[in-house]
C-alpha cells in the first residue's frame, strides 16, 4: 500500500452523497478506500443511504454524517466524527457549492452571505481542519468552478465565493508541505447537475454547451476520476487550480 493507490485508505467526502460528490465517494470505494459521505440537509439523507450502501457493496467500510459546514465546529466535528469511524483520514474532498445567478444591483446582503459562506468560510474551514487532521502525505482537493476564468454577468458572488478557495489552496500547499499533503483546486465547467439548471434559460444552457468540445456540457463522470488522479498518482500537483471544462475557459 503506497501512496499511490487508495487500497486502505480513508477518505471524507464534504457534499459526498449525490451528484459529483456520490460519484466521487462510490469510486473511493472501488478503488479500495474507506469513505466517510457527509451531507447538509435531511432531505439529502436517502441518497446518502443509497451511496453508503453502494460503498460497502465494493466492499468498504463507509458512514454517513451531516453538519452545516458553514460553522467551523460543525467542520471539526465532521473530521473528529469520520476520524473515529474510519481511522486518519488521508483524503478530504470538498465538493460543497451553492449557485446563484443574479445582478450585482439585485442581490440582497443575506444573498451574498450565504453564498460566501458556502463556497468561501466552509471551504477555509474544511482545508484548517484537514490541515489538523489528515495524515502524512495526505491529500486535501477542493471543487471550484471554471467561471474563475470567465469574463461574465451575473455570477459575481458564486465566482467571487469561490475565488478565494485559490488563495486558501496555496497558501495551504505550502503550510501543509512540509507533512507531504498535496492541496488542490478543480474548476470543473458547467455541470450537468440540478445544481446547474436552475440558474440559467434554455438559451443560456445551449450557449454553455457551444463552448465546450462536443457541444456538451461538463459530466460528473469526466471530474471524478481527476480527484482519484490527485489523490494518488497526481500527488506532485499542489497549489493548483486545474480547469477541467473542456475547453470552456482557460487563462
Amino acid at each position: 500500500m503506497g501512496k499511490h493507490t487508495l487500497e486502505g485508505k480513508n477518505v471524507l467526502v464534504a457534499a459526498g452523497a449525490k451528484n459529483l460528490g456520490g460519484l466521487i465517494s462510490r469510486q473511493a470505494a472501488e478503488a479500495g478506500a474507506n469513505v466517510a459521505i457527509h451531507y447538509n440537509s435531511e432531505s439529502t439523507r436517502a441518497q446518502a443511504e443509497e451511496t453508503l450502501a453502494a460503498i460497502r457493496a465494493a466492499g468498504s467500510e463507509g458512514v454517513i454524517l451531516s453538519g452545516d459546514l458553514t460553522d467551523p465546529a460543525a467542520v471539526e466535528r465532521l473530521f473528529v466524527e469520520a476520524e473515529a469511524a474510519l481511522g486518519t483520514i488521508d483524503v478530504a474532498v470538498n465538493t460543497v457549492g451553492k449557485v446563484l445567478r443574479k445582478p450585482i444591483i439585485e442581490t440582497s446582503e443575506e444573498e451574498y452571505d450565504s453564498m460566501f459562506d458556502v463556497n468561501s468560510k466552509a471551504a477555509y474551514f474544511f482545508i484548517k481542519s484537514a490541515g489538523l487532521h489528515l495524515a502524512e502525505g495526505g491529500k486535501i482537493i477542493t471543487i471550484v468552478t471554471s467561471l474563475l476564468a470567465a469574463f461574465t454577468d451575473g455570477y459575481s458572488t458564486y465566482a467571487g465565493g469561490k475565488s478565494p478557495v485559490e488563495h486558501f489552496t496555496r497558501a495551504a500547499a505550502k503550510e501543509f508541505a512540509g507533512r507531504g499533503i498535496s492541496v488542490t483546486a478543480i474548476a470543473p465547467g458547467p455541470m450537468d447537475t440540478p445544481f446547474f439548471y436552475g440558474q440559467e434559460t434554455a438559451e443560456r444552457v445551449e450557449f454553455h454547451k457551444s463552448q465546450a468540445m462536443g457541444g456538451q456540457l461538463t459530466q460528473i463522470q469526466d471530474i471524478a476520476p481527476i480527484v482519484s488522479f490527485l489523490a494518488t498518482d497526481g500527488w506532485w500537483i499542489t497549489g493548483q487550480t486545474i480547469f477541467a471544462n473542456g475547453g470552456y475557459t482557460t487563462r
